[in-house]
């Protein structure tokens, strides 16, 4: 009996050791699969008959209180000559070929690093927390940074990604949301143009047809907001009480950047259905804009906010193309490109602001060694004879104007703004190489010199110290803690990882063909990917002065969207979303212009 148990037991014994080294093989196995981890995290299958096609209610579907009798017609003249855009490239060598595809390639590996951390930890959500992995629905649960992201995928060439993400959009439904009030100008840019950018690049017959379907849910939502008794939009509205059939109107005191910048959205999808509706709702709001445009209290430009409601654009008296305004001056030199020239109106509007805001809003900041560069300000003004007050003031947000004075210069034939441009997008890099971190802060305020020429404009030590301590006074500033050498005030510490900079210093390189812009953007790149990159993506900084900058967790759609697609393109071939064959709209979404004839290369252009 003893023999024979303890013949079970070495026998028990060997299968024990078997069993334990299959279980150590087995977990090796797998911890070495896992460790190779697939170029991009797999979401679960998505499920059938999820999609919002199974909920009855529609937005087309809500009585219209204040119908439109009569259509405005989206113009039918012939298209105009455009001059020409991009400059025009030789080939490169190929060592600057190898610097630039290793360049492009860093970027693509830092989308996809973001991607996949939106794809494990948030997929389908609005956004996700980079350090914290936890999820934001801000903007309403409806994927703001998978529909954001649709055309970067496409552009990047992950057609795989690219088609699994749409296919996911079946699962949003736009007639629900997890906000109260949706704003429609961040629907817009997000979700109506990413949809509309995305079904204009890809050549996918199914994705096409699910990417305008889901376009035109949007469009129809927004279209909702038009339903007001002057049918001026509702920037901010409450879509419960509007299911439920009660009257809204536009608000008194509203962002003017929330209803001016809705037109080349609106437009496109016009354009792509053959429905007039959405070219008919932002073209009132543009004559609307055209009738008050030389009755503000700054004549040529409109204020910060605008009384919609009352139709009176002249009851605020700041004016800039900063927060609140911006992106209402950008877009229409751009919707005359998407318009192909076939109405002067939009020429006409920016060239009126524009008469206005370069000697009165621009101004040269007074810096430490000279730096020949401008920034756009913010202006007081009354509509008196009192003369308007310039605030020394600087976002990143308005970075984005150098872009857009360089393309005007281009579209509307003004060569000597080309210089302004210049100088514009020059002010931007010099506010990111000024800082210790290399990373240029939301706002700031600074010095302004007597005017825009050197000769008055030289550093004076004394007086800049004079400036911060003055702004110590009236902003309740930290005496102890002077800041940076040419800045009075870093008002905000914040990097929110914004595009604007680098989306001037792309046009500009696109514009310019100078290399030294590609240069500028690697080294802006670099600092921001020192500084933000987390374990699951990349986040905004708390304070870009400290040694290191506190992360914020925080990632809007945006980085991926709009600043990682910049720095893509600026490091790949000038083909690749030509400015001659598309409008990139404030969400860097790219718009398929007609094609149409293009102006000769003047000599006056060559830079």
């Amino acid at each position: 009996m003893s023999a024979l148990w303890s013949h079970f037991q070495k026998t028990d014994t060997r299968r024990g050791a078997i069993l334990v080294a299959t279980a150590v093989f087995l977990l090796a196995t797998l911890g070495s699969l896992l460790s190779l981890r697939p170029y991009f995290h797999r979401p679960e299958p998505l499920a059938t008959g999820s999609g919002p096609h199974d909920v009855g209610f529609r937005w087309q579907d809500v009585p219209v209180r204040y119908p439109v009798t009569s259509l405005l017609p989206m113009p039918t003249a012939p298209a105009a000559v455009i001059p020409r855009i991009q400059h025009e490239f030789k080939e490169e060598s190929a060592e600057a070929r190898k610097v630039r595809i290793e360049r492009q390639g860093a970027v693509k590996e830092a989308f996809v690093h973001a991607w996949n951390g939106y794809k494990e930890h948030a997929w389908l959500s609005d956004e996700v927390h980079p350090v914290s992995g936890n999820t934001d629905d801000g903007f309403g649960r409806w994927a703001a940074t998978l529909v954001d992201s649709l055309d970067i995928l496409w552009i990047l060439g992950l057609k795989d990604e690219f088609t699994e993400a749409v296919e996911a959009t079946i699962r949003i439904d736009f007639t629900e949301s997890s906000i109260p009030k949706v704003n429609i100008f961040e629907t817009t840019i997000r979700y109506l143009g990413g949809f509309l950018a995305a079904y204009d690049l890809c050549d996918g017959e199914r994705e096409k047809s699910i990417l305008i379907m889901k376009a035109k849910e949007v469009g129809e939502m927004l279209m909702v907001a038009f339903d007001a008794p002057n049918r001026m939009p509702v920037s901010r509205w409450d879509w419960k009480r509007v299911r439920k059939g009660d009257k809204q109107v536009a608000g008194d005191y509203v962002n003017a950047a929330e209803v001016g910048s809705l037109c080349l959205e609106f437009t496109r999808l016009s354009q792509i259905t053959g429905d007039g509706r959405w070219f008919d709702a932002a073209q009132r709001t543009t004559d609307h804009l055209d009738e008050q445009q030389m009755q503000t209290n700054l004549p040529g430009m409109w204020p910060m906010h605008l009384n919609v409601s009352g139709l009176d654009f002249r009851t605020d008296s700041r004016y800039t193309l900063g927060s609140n305004a911006d992106s209402m001056y950008e877009y229409l030199p751009k919707q005359r490109l998407l318009l192909s020239g076939r109405t002067d109106q939009y020429r006409h509007l920016y060239e009126r602001a524009a008469e206005v805001f370069k000697p009165q809003i621009l101004y040269r900041p007074m810096t430490p060694n000279d730096t020949d560069i401008l920034f756009f300000g913010a202006v007081t003004a009354f509509g008196n004879a009192t003369e308007p007050s310039l605030s020394g003031e600087m976002q990143h947000l308005v970075c984005f104007s150098g872009g857009m004075v360089a393309l005007a210069a281009k579209a509307f034939s003004r060569p000597d703004d080309l210089e302004t441009a210049r100088r514009l997008i020059d002010g931007c890099t010099w506010l990111y190489n000024s800082l210790p971190n290399g990373i240029m802060p939301e706002p700031s305020r600074h010095t302004h010199c007597p005017s825009q020429k050197a000769s008055n404009c030289k550093w004076n030590e004394t007086l800049w110290l004079s400036r911060v301590e003055q702004e110590n006074i009236d902003k309740h500033c930290d005496p102890k803690q002077t800041p940076p050498r040419g800045y009075t005030n870093v008002k905000n510490k914040r990097y929110e990882l914004r595009p604007e900079a680098i989306e001037s210093v792309f046009i500009w390189y696109r514009i310019s063909g100078d290399t030294a812009y590609q240069d500028a953007a690697w080294k802006m790149f670099e600092a921001v990917q020192k500084h933000t990159r987390t374990k699951i993506a990349n986040t905004e900084l708390e304070d870009i002065l400290s040694d290191p900058p506190k992360k914020a967790d925080r990632m809007q759609s945006f980085w991926l969207a709009e600043t990682l697609k910049y720095y893509y393109l600026i490091f790949s071939e000038p083909g690749l979303v030509s400015l001659d064959e598309w409008v990139l709209y404030t969400e860097a979404h790219p718009f398929k212009r007609e094609a149409a004839a293009l102006m000769p290369q003047n000599e006056a252009y060559l830079l």
